[in-house]
């Protein structure tokens, strides 16, 4: 971002990584709109339960050794085989976890059911370790092209294999199958297009250097799962099955515009602004240009789901789902601030100071209590506002530290950002407006409800020289300029 060779390689990256999470996430949200209406709430619900599990235990396989590879500068041979082996092994053992301990999980929610579809699930954690490697090169090597073509192909072909499934009468099983399709396909690609063989041999000093980096980010990353997932223990335990489906359903919808978003930045700014990790002002002025294009984009895309929520979910996947629509409500709150958390963690990472990412997870998930113990007695509701509130109080925590290390104050961050949140609210609420008008049907509702949220969203922005609309606008205008000039 900050110098013409760094430019370029951030802006092709970011359009390769933007264009491989979009394609991809947006074949696997067709696809699960069309299960949606096929299959039950409670179907959805019986998978999100096992989530949990197999999230955590994806997280725990991997060891922080794709970060640390990332961020070493001279990573060689040796290291990228370590990192295989390690992963592998890891994999090995957490799949013999999942499967001694299915019988405990079901037993937890009272849904015996849950036995086999946790123990194939986890086939998915082997599959996977075959191909971390693979993918952390590409992203080192900033080549998300082909990270889209891999996961594009893993994302049509998986889809469309359980949307069959579902109609032909396999119900949960369809959802089920879809993980593992799609694994198998990323794990095959990956080793056919990189052509990568690792070496017989296991380096103990290539170990213990990855291992003194990852292993503070795997920990911070378990304790980051835990939380993220605990809401779906709750619910499933706590709750009915059809409940924690209708919140899956609303998390998908969240997670659509903001975890694609970061990762596309975070996948891309993270080799990037590694490059310059020692020059300070180079880093801190790279990275004031990352968070002012993510968040105007972020808050205005998810502030406008807030707002179109009840007709966008009538429209999509029917009015058996319209319970989600508080969900969804809250849970894009939430997911408005995720940006904000993982790119202040990138900063910890590219500084290599994991030490504090730990420490700060620690803080952050012991003020979660609270939450969990209100969500459990007060309901969902309640639940939910907690974690709106908890990811804010994360953020100012987030900011606060990473400020510190480069120069980049909380205060001067949320000037960067806060005239791009108060035109977000400008336009969502004429947007949310709309509703009220009788006699249209939800589909030209949903349809007008975007049009007039991008048409003043621009105007809004190009009046008041917004610089994250700018950013954004001359990413566009570079890669696509036919579409620059309407922007």
């Amino acid at each position: 971002m900050a110098g013409k060779g760094l430019k370029e390689k951030a802006v092709t990256g970011i359009f390769w990584s933007f264009s491989d999470s979009m394609s991809t996430q947006l074949s696997q949200f067709i696809a699960g709109l069309i299960l949606a209406r096929i299959l039950s709430p409670e179907e959805f619900g019986l998978v999100g339960m096992i989530t949990v599990f197999v999230s955590i235990s994806q997280s725990l396989s991997d060891g922080g050794f794709g970060d640390a590879l990332i961020r070493k500068k001279d990573a060689g041979e040796a290291d990228y085989s370590t990192a295989f082996y390690f992963n592998l092994v890891a994999s090995v053992l957490i799949f013999a976890l999942l499967w001694f301990t299915a019988p405990a999980v079901a037993g937890f929610y009272g849904r015996p059911e849950l036995i086999d579809i946790e123990r194939v699930l986890g086939i998915t954690i082997l599959i996977n370790a075959f191909g971390i490697v693979q993918r952390t090169m590409l992203t080192k090597n900033v080549n998300f092209r082909m990270h889209m073509r891999v996961n594009l192909a893993a994302s049509v072909i998986s889809g469309v294999a359980a949307i069959v499934m579902a109609l032909t009468g396999f119900g949960v099983w369809s959802l089920v199958w879809r993980s593992i399709i799609r694994s198998v396909i990323s794990a095959v690609m990956l080793w056919y297009t990189n052509r990568w063989i690792p070496m017989a041999k296991f380096s103990r000093e290539s170990f213990r250097s990855l291992f003194s980096f990852g292993s503070k980010l795997l920990l911070s990353n378990l304790i980051d799962a835990i939380y993220n997932n605990m809401f779906l223990l709750i619910i499933g335990k706590f709750y009915s099955a059809s409940q924690l489906g209708f919140y899956t359903r609303a998390d998908q919808f969240s997670r659509l515009v903001s975890k694609n978003l970061t990762g596309t930045v975070q996948r891309v700014s993270y080799p990037v602004l590694s490059q310059v990790q020692d020059e300070d002002e180079r880093l801190k002025g790279g990275y004031r240009k990352v968070i002012m294009a993510t968040m105007f984009v972020t808050f205005t895309l998810m502030l406008g789901m807030a707002a179109c929520s009840e007709s966008m979910i009538v429209t999509l996947i029917g009015k058996k789902w319209l319970p989600a629509v508080e969900f969804l409500q809250l849970l894009c709150l939430t997911a408005m601030l995720y940006p904000l958390h993982a790119l202040n963690v990138n900063i910890f990472n590219i500084k290599g100071r994991t030490d504090i990412i730990l420490r700060l997870e620690i803080v952050k998930k012991l003020l979660a209590v609270p939450v969990i113990v209100i969500g459990i007695y007060a309901g969902i509701m309640s639940l939910l506002v907690g974690m709106v509130l908890h990811s804010l109080v994360g953020y100012f925590i987030n900011a606060w530290y990473s400020g510190r290390l480069i120069g980049y104050s909380l205060r001067s961050q949320l000037a960067d950002i806060v005239p791009s949140f108060l035109v977000a609210v400008t336009v969502a609420v004429p947007v949310w407006a709309m509703k009220f008008i009788p006699g249209l049907p939800e589909p030209l509702l949903l349809l007008l409800q975007v049009a007039l949220l991008l048409a003043l969203t621009v105007l809004l922005a190009k009046k008041l020289r917004l610089q994250g609309y700018t950013e954004i606008r001359d990413i566009i205008t570079q890669r696509v300029p036919l579409l620059g000039r309407f922007l």
